[in-house]
């Protein structure tokens, strides 16, 4: 069965200690589950990454067209950023991620997905708070002003549940509209949420965007043997 836990690696953020861990759950199999914590809470297990991937899934089959230009806002484990550049149409991914710690991981190949990132040309990690670029510099700091097919937002728990409360205000729609200027006409805006879906969200992303829906991802959760389900909000820039 192997070691049952160990602590990858623990590194100081602005935010608090952001931690690597990797465990087997005998019940589970030989299988290794990777997961994040930033203190003493949990930020993302490799266990549930259905609606991570279809995060990206979603957004980009939104789209029209081919080499497309993509921001992934939150690395993590790296689910969604991969989910990205398994599709083909993807000419450029941009990872903006605020803990250098995470970046590493990949780039050090503690991580599965590492290696998948490193080894294509298409990937680059932006080490900065997405909420900042998002309203401030663009997500692209070699390219200001710079508008993207898609953004593809993973990085608090919801709308509604920040990792910092300082991220509160993008969600309103004043930042949803300074964000809308990096996107192209059509562009699609996708937020994951761990929550339902929150009428009081669509009405803010319906201020700013059109097609607004949320698609609810359901998935097995074996600690519940049963399911569970999380939420992707689908926004498009007006044309």
């Amino acid at each position: 069965m192997g070691v049952l836990f160990e602590e990858i690696d623990s590194q100081p953020s602005d935010i608090g200690e952001i931690t690597l861990r990797r465990r087997r759950i005998p019940a589970l199999g030989d299988r290794d589950i990777y997961e994040v914590k930033l203190g003493e809470e949990f930020l993302m297990s490799s266990m549930f990454v259905d609606a991570e991937m279809a995060l990206a899934d979603l957004g980009l089959g939104a789209l029209t067209g081919d080499d497309f230009a993509v921001v992934v806002g939150g690395l993590g484990l790296g689910y969604t950023a991969d989910a990205a550049l398994r599709d083909k149409r993807v000419g450029e991914l941009l990872v903006v991620e605020m803990l250098e710690p995470v970046i590493r991981w990949h780039q050090q190949e503690k991580v599965p997905l590492g290696a998948v990132f490193n080894r294509d040309d298409r990937c680059r990690f932006v080490n900065g708070s997405f909420f900042d670029l998002a309203v401030e510099g663009g997500f692209d700091p070699s390219q200001p002003g710079r508008q993207f097919d898609a953004i593809l937002l993973d990085i608090d728990h919801s709308p509604s549940d920040f990792l910092d409360e300082g991220n509160a205000s993008f969600y309103q729609p004043d930042s949803l509209r300074l964000m809308s200027r990096q996107l192209k006409p059509g562009g699609i805006f996708a937020v994951w949420s761990n929550e339902p879906p929150a009428d009081a969200f669509m009405a803010d992303l319906g201020a700013v965007f059109t097609d607004v829906e949320a698609k609810v991802v359901s998935f097995f959760n074996p600690f519940q043997n049963g399911e569970s389900s999380n939420t992707v909000y689908l926004a498009r820039q007006p044309a």
